[in-house]
């Protein structure tokens, strides 16, 4: 709680490029340090899946709480993965989900968002994402969320994940109205990184706070770095 008794909630996002990391080596375990480093209440996941087959997860089940404190939200696509598209929720325990809302978004390759109402200590809904490679899919994709967000009834939102998108102007601007883009440091590439391609986006009625994510010296857990904010409802 801060002064004023506002509540608040740390919010990440970090593409974990199936626990790949810079040596070109899968540890999940790297990857599940670099999670409880964040110390954040909520995290969006994405490429927490494998691809192929029934998409196992990336990361082991039964070490994910032991090892962050953070549990798994239920949106996988079946028993064996952790999401949906590579899409993962994980949160504190005490924050259930209380609705969910799959989607398959527009384009050549096949990419998802999950929309998540989250019982939290005042209304939230998180929508997490990962956007395509091509900005004319983006820009789909986008107003696929958009539409999808206008059939449900308002609630604070925050919308995070991998944009794939450098331009806040050209790429991201049918996402600026009505909501606001936090300023967020380049992520990708992670030991180098020079574009802002992962992203947190948010509804008018939150304030969002950027905050450092910090990086580990040497070889790098995933190839782009996460994303870290504070959040307060007004």
């Amino acid at each position: 709680m801060t002064a004023d008794s506002k509540p608040v909630l740390r919010l990440a996002s970090w593409n974990i490029r199936k626990a790949l990391g810079t040596d070109l080596r899968r540890d999940a375990d790297r990857v599940l340090a670099g999670i409880a480093a964040l110390q954040a209440d909520i995290v969006a996941l994405q490429e927490a899946d494998h691809r192929l087959g029934d998409r196992p997860s990336a990361l082991p089940r039964d070490r994910i709480a032991d090892v962050t404190g953070l549990e798994p939200l239920p949106i996988g696509r079946n028993a064996v993965s952790l999401g949906w598209h590579g899409n993962a929720l994980l949160a504190r325990p005490g924050i259930r989900l209380s609705a969910l809302e799959h989607l398959d978004l527009p384009g050549l390759e096949p990419r998802g968002a999950v929309i998540a109402d989250l019982d939290t200590p005042a209304p939230l809904r998180v929508v997490a994402v990962h956007l395509g490679l091509l900005r004319a899919a983006r820009r789909r994709q986008l107003d696929a969320i958009k539409a999808a967000l206008g059939r449900h009834a308002a609630r604070p939102t925050v919308i995070l994940g991998d944009f794939n998108e450098r331009s806040r102007r050209v790429g991201l601007g049918r996402i600026a109205t009505p909501f606001v883009i936090l300023p967020t440091a380049p992520t990708y590439p992670s030991r180098r990184p020079f574009l802002p391609l992962d992203r947190i986006v948010h509804s008018p009625d939150l304030e969002l706070h950027p905050l450092p994510p910090g990086r580990a010296e040497g070889h790098q857990p995933s190839d782009h770095l996460p994303v870290l904010a504070d959040l307060r409802w007004l």
